[in-house]
């Protein structure tokens, strides 16, 4: 089968364009503290205890563990394309390179529902943190206020017009920027692990992996089921093994951003040693932080305990154990963690963009570059305004668990990608190459596919109404307007058959 393919060489050619050409700053701590940014946000102090308490016990240490293998398994993959194909786009660039351009739109469209998305949500979140960070210091604010009816988060605005002009000024200042929310949130992190050490008691740990029990309302709701489940015909169950998994699929958002870091590689100076390095620097420290986090959590009070709870949170923990004060630090330190990830998403929602853009399958114009601080201004502030607008006027908190299946989709065929571009272009220089090819990219995809199934069937339907509506636009405009169809800048590639001739 035939598909129509834009060549590495075309899209590092088209990274050199003076008026769509970005400006090469960041280093390997730049890269890791991009990855922390994203990643350490609100969710370490709430997600953990969420898990631990509806699905696996105290054994979600081993859930973060499995998500975090899972996650680095898939980081390994964007490591190697994008010391390959350091230029903008991250899985849309890698898929178009190998699968053809088809399935490269539906990633870049699958990203720009995982960013767009998660910066409207983590944007209304932040205004909610900020009220309660205020109101645990004894500061009343109202974080909306009403018009026509209509309940308007004025926080969620006004912080995603702060990092749009950010990101407008220049990636390098916005990264500054960034670090120095990143630095105050780890410390927070730090210190609520050492303060909760002392407090953790082992007989907490027992039962590790609680015994199995049917979820409430069983079988019955079909939309709030698992996909598997609901496939299968499974009882869907609490707590056990599968408990233990579906936790590893809830805890995973925990993750989700390390794709971000690759949609800079235009952005990175050395890409083929910078990237991989900062890259996996970030993940690393990620993972401790989450790890150390679930087993003090978990050690301080019972899982049974944090159950009894409406919305359990590391917070709770404390105050089960008569610590209250520990609500206004962790206040804190979600508001400075929630910052910092509306930076990044805002950045690689506009990188993706700008990307489509280049590439002809969104309005060239949007691709456009300033001349002083080389940022895609145009599509920054256009998508800026956007998310301002959803994240202040509407309800979005319905849409969370669509970041988990957009990032995901994309994982499975990065993972998969890998294995492509090692038969199709061997000659390649690679910064970085991941290892046990093609075992561990498949097991990537695999693993990422797993996750996928673990989602609700109510989020499945939103991703495929989602897929429909983008392969409509691609096939009314994108294809249309591509420039590697209109300028006849096709490389044809061949793709291995299911029946063997993908064999060395």
């Amino acid at each position: 089968m035939n598909l129509r393919v834009k060549s590495v060489e075309a899209s590092i050619a088209d990274s050199v364009d003076v008026e769509r050409s970005l400006k090469r700053s960041l280093g390997t701590w730049d890269l890791a503290l991009m990855g922390i940014a994203v990643a350490v946000g609100a969710g370490i102090f709430s997600v953990g205890a969420q898990a631990a308490a509806n699905f696996a016990g105290p054994s979600v240490i081993v859930s973060f563990i499995l998500a975090a293998v899972t996650c680095g398994l898939a980081i390994m993959c964007y490591a190697e394309f994008a010391s390959t194909v350091p230029v903008a786009g991250s899985a849309y660039t890698f898929t178009y390179a190998t699968m053809g351009e088809l399935l490269a739109w539906i990633i870049g469209w699958d990203l720009i529902l995982e960013m767009f998305t998660g910066a409207a949500v983590i944007a209304k979140y932040w205004g909610v943190y900020l009220g309660e960070a205020l109101l645990a210091f004894g500061i009343p604010f109202p974080a909306t206020f009403e018009v026509a009816g209509l309940d308007v988060s004025w926080p969620a605005f006004l912080i995603v017009a702060v990092f749009t002009a950010l990101l407008v000024a220049g990636t390098k200042l916005t990264a500054r920027v960034g670090s120095v929310f990143t630095i105050i949130k780890v410390a927070i992190v730090l210190f609520v692990i050492v303060v909760g050490f002392f407090f953790i008691d082992a007989a907490n740990y027992v039962p590790f992996i609680p015994e199995a029990v049917p979820t409430e309302g069983g079988a019955e709701d079909a939309w709030r089921q698992s996909l598997f489940s609901w496939a299968t015909g499974a009882v869907p169950m609490q707590y056990g093994i599968f408990g233990l998994l579906s936790a590893a699929s809830l805890v995973f958002f925990a993750f989700i951003g390390f794709d971000v870091v690759a949609t800079s590689a235009e952005e990175v100076r050395e890409p083929q040693k910078r990237l991989p390095r900062g890259i996996f620097l970030g993940l690393g420290i990620v993972t401790a932080l989450y790890v150390l986090v679930s087993i003090v959590m978990t050690g301080m009070v019972s899982y049974t305990e944090l159950a009894a709870e409406e919305t359990p949170s590391l917070a709770t923990a404390f105050r089960l154990v008569g610590q209250d004060w520990a609500s206004a630090v962790i206040s804190v330190g979600a508001l400075a963690g929630l910052t910092t990830v509306i930076m990044v998403l805002l950045l690689g929602l506009s990188r993706i963009v700008f990307a489509l853009s280049r590439d002809g399958l969104l309005p060239r114009w949007l691709s456009k570059t300033t001349e002083h601080t080389k940022t895609p201004a145009r599509v920054q502030i256009i998508g800026g305004t956007v998310v301002a607008l959803v994240a202040a006027f509407f309800d979005v908190g319905l849409l969370e668990e669509m970041i988990n299946i957009g990032t995901l989709s994309a994982f499975v065929l990065v993972s998969l990608g890998i294995v492509v571009l090692r038969r199709t272009r061997p000659d390649l220089p690679r910064g970085f190459r991941v290892p046990w090819s093609p075992v561990l990219p498949v097991l990537s995809a695999v693993l990422c596919l797993w996750l996928m199934l673990n989602l609700t069937t109510l989020t499945w339907v939103r991703f495929l109404v989602w897929l429909a509506l983008g392969v409509v636009i691609y096939l009314l405009y994108g294809r249309r307007r591509s420039r590697v169809g209109a300028e006849g800048g096709v490389s044809e590639v061949e793709l291995p058959t299911v029946q063997g001739s993908t064999q060395d």
